[in-house]
């Protein structure tokens, strides 16, 4: 080695399988839960839960998809590097870019949720300088390593299941759990993809696999836990407010601790929805850094992005970058512009790593046509119908995104080429 040769700086392998498991379920479990249950029992009735439980069932294929995928590979990049290992470098960077957009918008998002439930508490809060330092301290966790990240991720779940545990516990055994019936196929349709939406988040576990031990074996089985587990947690928690014939609310789980546990029910589930986001945050921070990390270690972005701290060992500036973004789609209102095209930006990342599996199983020489062809569609036909019930602005927006990535992809490529 040359007397001015730096030793290479690399990330280290801190995250376990139940530090994998608690990536996807923050990045799953997030403010959805805590405003669900009264729009599905207004639209559905005592037929709630079992679309709840549907729409965990059917998000599974998905899952499975990315069970199989995870197993294949020890790099970080998760969507990105699955789609772009089958179907070359572009595909693969705007797979990675819209999932960026559509969680970024969600950091941006949930930080005005954190200060509208924080001003709940007390109304000072609901202000730009909760936003701000939720995020500060959010991508400070981060940058001073994936382990003080995770640890801070069971914390904050614990806080935030318990009360969800007690309240869907108690409103099963105080209250008779009514039959359900079926409504009409109209009302079902109409509120089908929002029950869908409160499972989708998963993928975050897979995006630090290189900062996974074993992830091969450890990401895929986080994946199924998590998902199947979040299935019951929710079936649980919407079963006991369909009981509790509390109907439309807009803080329905706050009215239903206050029915079971009292006044201090509906404090202690305000501070439950503040772990709730923050952790959704910390989550989404600990994974869509690892995009950008992931593309400047293949030419995709410069390489300021995949500068690894010596002293942490975490992807520094590409935290920062997250944060900062972050902060100014927070700060400014722009968020919403992202915020209408997260779910659309999203499916499209799942439909191209689906849409991996067959091929990436074609450039290895190999033919599965259960989890190699079958899997992929059945999966892939729930991803395009979800799709189907976007509106014309969502998907303007989303063509809108779509071509600014092209847009970097090009400029990143002039970059490669004059290096070369």
């Amino acid at each position: 080695m040359a007397e001015d040769a730096q030793p290479v700086v690399a990330t280290r392998r801190d995250v376990g399988v139940w530090g994998a498991a608690l990536l996807a379920l923050n990045g799953m479990i997030g403010a959805a839960i805590f405003g669900l249950p009264g729009k599905l029992d207004a639209a559905v009735g005592s037929f709630a839960p079992w679309l709840l439980l549907l729409a965990g069932i059917g998000i599974m294929p998905v899952v499975v998809c990315y069970a199989d995928l995870a197993g294949r590979f020890r790099e970080s990049g998760g969507p990105q590097l699955y789609a772009g290992k089958a179907f070359g470098r572009f595909v693969g960077f705007e797979a990675g870019w819209m999932l960026y957009a559509a969680r970024a918008a969600s950091l941006a998002a949930n930080a005005h949720v954190l200060a509208a439930y924080a001003g709940a508490l007390w109304p000072g809060l609901n202000a730009p300088l909760t936003i701000i330092v939720t995020i500060s301290g959010i991508t400070l966790v981060n940058v001073i390593g994936i382990r003080r990240a995770v640890d801070t991720l069971g914390a904050m779940t614990m806080i935030k299941l318990a009360p969800l545990i007690v309240i869907g516990a108690l409103g099963l055994l105080l209250t008779p759990i009514p039959a359900p019936a079926l409504p009409q196929f109209s009302a079902v349709e109409g509120v089908a993809l929002a029950a869908l939406y409160a499972f989708v988040g998963f993928e975050a576990a897979t995006i630090p696999a290189g900062e996974t031990r074993d992830p091969e074996r450890n990401i895929p089985r986080a994946l199924l836990l998590t998902v199947a587990g979040v299935t019951l947690l929710y079936v649980a928690v919407q079963m006991a407010y369909s009981a509790s014939g509390l109907g439309e609310n807009d803080a329905p789980l706050a009215a239903l601790a206050a029915r079971s546990i009292g006044p201090v029910g509906a404090v202690i589930l305000g501070f439950a929805a503040i772990a709730s986001v923050l952790a959704n945050q910390l989550s989404a921070v600990t994974s869509i850094s690892r995009i950008t990390s992931s593309f400047a270690d293949q030419s995709l972005l410069p390489r300021w992005f995949g500068k690894i701290s010596p002293r942490f060992a975490t992807p520094v500036n590409s935290i920062l970058a997250v944060g900062g973004i972050g902060l100014a789609l927070a700060l400014s209102g722009s968020f919403i512009s992202l915020a209408v095209i997260s779910t659309v930006s999203r499916l499209f990342a799942y439909f191209a790593s689906i849409a991996a599996i067959p091929r990436l199983d074609y450039l290895e020489g190999k033919m599965r046509w259960g989890r190699g062809i079958i899997l992929p569609l059945v999966a892939g036909a729930l991803i395009l119908w979800a799709s189907s019930h976007s509106n014309l602005a969502e998907w303007q927006a989303f063509g809108a995104f779509l071509a600014i990535g092209a847009l970097l992809y090009l400029i990143a490529g002039k970059g490669r080429r004059s290096a070369q």
